[in-house]
């Protein structure tokens, strides 16, 4: 690990994924971030297009250790007529930091109209929004959420996965490129060796996010590509935790660990 160097996995499930061997037991997911120095992870629920029932069960989950673990707004345009007042809830209620969309659960692409009103809320209170991002299905792809990034340019868009393959990485990059309000996030099953000095070299340390997908992926082999990528320690340090803290105004938290 990084002396010194707080961390924070931006990309964490709470819920059940049972055909993929998904459980959401915070035991084995806080031995793995002890192992690898973690401090603390942000978790979200996707299970539940209402929204209410998907942020319950994530701030239960995050209440169990409230000092590990930090909770998102879920909400879906599915239930359009609900999404602000949900995240009205989860926000100023839960005390979730940010929100997070999933389109590939929705026909919409993530420049779609529906999304608005999320991204709206979002401009109006400086929030930051992940998506899931990727090459398939088309309504993930990661030009269309920077479309998003250029209306709302208070609210920041993180890129999960980084787009994953090509050319969702590439679109990813240019998004960064092209919208001051963009960041790429590192989790994914598709990385190759080189991925994150290719990201580093393309939009800059400070334009990266460290995220595991825990559990469905052991964020221990995760942060691997990062503490072993060859750039320089700060920008390890700003990917593993100093740009995370800054999207979610963390900017006072000490390393637990």
């Amino acid at each position: 690990m990084i002396d010194g160097a707080t961390v924070i996995d931006f990309h964490g499930h709470v819920g059940r994924w049972e055909y993929l061997g998904m459980l959401d037991n915070p035991s084995p997911m806080l031995r793995a971030m002890n192992a690898v120095g973690i401090d603390r992870a942000c978790v979200f629920n996707i299970f539940h297009p209402d929204g209410t029932r998907a942020n319950d069960c994530t701030a239960a989950f995050v209440a169990k250790h409230p000092d590990r673990f930090i909770g998102f707004a879920y909400v879906s345009p599915l239930i359009s007529e609900r999404m602000v007042p949900e995240l009205d809830r989860a926000i100023d209620t839960l005390g979730f930091s940010a929100i997070k969309i999933y389109p590939t659960y929705t026909p919409y692409r993530l420049n779609h109209p529906a999304w608005h009103p999320v991204y709206q809320f979002a401009h109006e209170r400086e929030l930051t929004i992940i998506s899931h991002t990727s090459s398939q299905p088309n309504t993930t792809e990661p030009k269309y959420l920077g479309d998003a990034a250029a209306l709302f340019p208070n609210a920041k868009f993180v890129a999960a996965h980084a787009g994953n393959t090509e050319p969702g990485r590439r679109q990813a990059i240019q998004a960064c490129r092209n919208h001051p309000n963009f960041v790429v996030e590192t989790c994914s099953t598709f990385r190759t060796p080189g991925v994150i000095e290719e990201l580093v070299a393309e939009v800059g340390a400070d334009r990266i996010l460290y995220g595991s997908d825990m559990p469905l992926i052991d964020c221990r082999s995760q942060i691997g590509k990062i503490i072993t990528a060859d750039i320089g320690d700060d920008a390890k340090h700003m990917i593993l935790g100093e740009n995370a803290k800054r999207l979610l105004r963390l900017n006072s938290m000490d390393s637990a660990y």
